[in-house]
This record gives structure tokens, sequence and C-alpha cells, in this order.
């Protein structure tokens, strides 16, 4: 009796600690808010949270897709590679046919990533090679294949239509239609994970992949299927992308992976795989922008912009693991009182 009473108060505890990093996020948030704009009057404004909205839009789209890829133990590290690819070929696309109408050249891009989505989770799951290998490797065929279809010319804002710009840039329902994708791929990301049987499989197969097999869930098509699922977004992140910058580059998205495993993480995201939310992707996507802006306006060195990038990752891998190592504590110690 003794030995219930006191080991349900720390279960507790350590349970309200697990679920106290979203809050903790937007305390930290709130925070940092307050002391910029103690130092740059012009932080704290309409105009630059609608900058910040922008420029985190393409990443929290790709961050869910990454969060949903760490979830089932694995990582996308060609996610960059496949924007750059997608927006370089749907650049050249538009280019030569500039009356393509904005919907076809948004749905090209997606089944574009797609296919290349598809390619990762084909040599994942039917080659059998671990994820950060594959798409270390897949990072570099889909940059060099940037190089290879663009011949190292780039697509300029001048040899763009302006039915393309307005996809990321146009302001129908007052949003820039960049921040209305994000909160439309996040809306549809949370249903797809919460109410729907793959949805949940994807976190089934990551907490226990052994017993996700046991329990009839066929792991290798729901790890095949996230894998597409990040190429359709990042198809998708691709078009937008050339669409908000009016250009396609051979250096587009270079090393914008760090920045979606930073959101994902810092989020809340498990690196061991299992759990995530897409409100702590959201919230971590958002702190990852308002510290960029903020070294911006205060006058920063970019290199410190990566280096706070990597002291976030770091710090929430540590927070994670010491987490978990809790909760396992606590579940052995429960079971052993019973």
């Amino acid at each position: 009796m003794t030995t219930q009473t006191v080991s349900a108060p720390k279960q507790s505890f350590v349970f309200t600690l697990a679920k106290f990093r979203e809050t903790g996020i937007i305390a930290f948030i709130v925070l940092l808010i307050v002391a910029v704009s103690l130092r740059s009057p012009y932080f704290l404004t309409l105009e630059n949270f609608r900058d910040i909205l922008m420029n985190i839009s393409i990443l929290v789209i790709v961050a869910l897709a990454q969060m949903m890829v760490i979830i089932t133990r694995g990582i996308d590290l060609s996610v960059g590679s496949m924007i750059g690819l997608v927006a370089m070929m749907v650049a050249f696309v538009i280019k030569v046919n500039p009356e393509m109408s904005p919907v076809v050249a948004v749905l090209l891009g997606m089944a574009l990533g797609s296919v290349l989505g598809s390619f990762n989770g084909f040599v994942i799951t039917v080659g059998g090679v671990p994820p950060i290998i594959a798409t270390l490797g897949t990072l570099s065929v889909y940059r060099g294949l940037v190089f290879l279809y663009s011949q190292g010319t780039w697509i300029n804002s001048f040899e763009m239509p302006h039915s393309f710009k307005v996809i990321s840039k146009g302001t129908p329902l007052g949003l820039p239609n960049l921040v209305i994708f994000a909160i439309v791929i996040a809306a549809i990301i949370y249903y797809f994970l919460n109410y729907t049987r793959p949805g949940r499989d994807i976190y089934a197969v990551g907490s226990n992949p052994d017993a996700a097999q046991v329990a009839g869930i066929r792991v290798q098509r729901v790890i095949f299927m996230v894998y597409v699922i990040s190429g359709l977004l990042c198809g998708l992140a691709g078009v937008l992308w050339a669409s908000r910058f009016e250009s396609a580059q051979t250096n587009t998205a270079l090393g914008f992976e760090l920045q979606t495993v930073a959101a994902s993480v810092v989020g809340g995201v498990n690196i061991m795989g299992g759990s995530g939310t897409v409100t702590g992707v959201l919230l971590g996507g958002f702190l990852l922008g308002i510290i960029t802006n903020a070294l911006t306006l205060i006058r920063i060195s970019p290199f410190w912009q990566l280096a706070a990038q990597g002291a976030l990752i770091l710090l929430a891998v540590i927070v994670d693991s010491a987490i978990l190592r809790r909760l396992q504590k606590t579940v052995a110690a429960a079971r052993r009182a019973k």
C-alpha cells in the first residue's frame, strides 16, 4: 500500500515532465520575444511576424514530413536535394510553358517529389539499406541531377510568369498563400496521424516494430509510405520555394535538411522514434524562425544561426534521452511494485 502511494506521484510527475516539452517551448518563445523586443524596436511588429511566418512556412511543411519519417525510426537527409531538383525541373517547365496553370505546376511538383520519395522508400525497404545511409546517398544523387538537368544554369525571375509567382505570394484570404499552404498541410497531417489507421500505424511501427509486425501491421509498407509522403511534401515545397524566391538555382535548399531535423527534434519528436506531434513541430519551426530573425535584427553573424540550430538539436536530444531514461526507470519500478 505504501509503495503504491509513493510511486503514483512519481509516475505522475514523470509523465507530466514528458508532456511538458510543448509548454516549455511556448514559455521559451515568449521569453525570447520579450528579450529581443527590448533589444530591437523592429521585432515586435505585424510586418516582422508576417515575414517570420513566410520564412518558416516551407520549413514547417518539410519538417512535418521529416517528423513522420523520424517517428518510424528513420531519417530523410535528402529533403533539401529533392526540393532543389523539383524546383529546378518545374521552373524549366514553367519557362517553356508560361501559360501553364499554377494548379498543374503544384501537382507536377508533388508528382515528381513522390517519385523521388518512392525511390528512397524502395532502397530502404526492398534494398534493406539503413535510412541514414540510403538518404545520404540520394542527397548526393539528387543534387547531382540538379546540375545535370540544368547544365549549371539558373532560372531567374524574369523567366517566370506572374501566375507562378503568386502561388506563394498571393493574399486572397488576407494571409500569404505560403502560410495558408503550411496551415492546411499541418491540419491534414494532424488528422492523418490521429484519426486514421495508417497514421496510427506510423506510431506503432516507431514504438516497437516487432510488436507492430505481430499485430498484423505491414511494417515495410508503412515505412515506404512515410518516404513517399516525404517526397510528395518536398515536391510541394520545391514549387513553393521557386515561386517565393522567383528563381531556381543549383544550390536551392542546400543544407535545408538540418533545419527540418532541428524543427522536428526541438519540437519534441523523439529521435529514437515512436513519438512526436504536429503541434510540437509547428512550435519548433516557429522557434527556429524567431531565432534566425532575431539574430539578423540584432546584427549577429549568420554563422551563429547554424551554431544556434546545432545547439538546439543537442539540447533537445539530451532532454529527450533524460526523459526516456526516467520513464523506463519509473515503468520498471511500477512493475516490480506489482
